[in-house]
């Protein structure tokens, strides 16, 4: 592997030559000019300096992922919890199951997630 060295504050230090010997920034790759230069410190190195170094690049996708359906269990679940007089803007039910979350700063109010029990249309109030 390629290195230079570099002055700085008279003390003198090896950094491999894809790094700033400077800042410690990665350098790009040589293109078409007579120098490298460092896009954070200006540092510069002349590209003849990169003569016979190979570079290798892979590009690797994430897996997609599958989406689990929902169980009649987990939809039991949300059946679950208490129920307030709040009518369904889908179907008209006058009451629905809710919970609160902090989904804002915490000098802000919660949001209430409102699900009716009859069409299981969910809706949420910011307060």
């Amino acid at each position: 592997m390629a290195t230079h060295t570099c002055q700085r504050d008279k003390m003198g230090f090896e950094s491999d030559l894809e790094f700033c010997p400077t800042c410690g920034a990665i350098l790009p790759l040589p293109g078409n000019g007579d120098y490298v230069l460092c896009v954070t410190c200006k540092f510069k190195v002349h590209v003849t300096d990169f003569d016979g170094i190979t570079t290798y690049s892979e590009v690797k996708f994430n897996s997609p992922v599958q989406r689990s359906t929902v169980t009649e269990e987990t939809t039991d679940s949300l059946l679950k919890g208490p129920r307030v007089d709040h009518k369904c803007s889908q179907c008209g039910n006058d009451t629905m199951i809710y919970h609160t979350r902090q989904t804002r700063s915490a000098d802000e109010g919660q949001t209430v997630f409102y699900m009716c029990p009859k069409c299981r249309f969910q809706e949420s109030e910011y307060s």
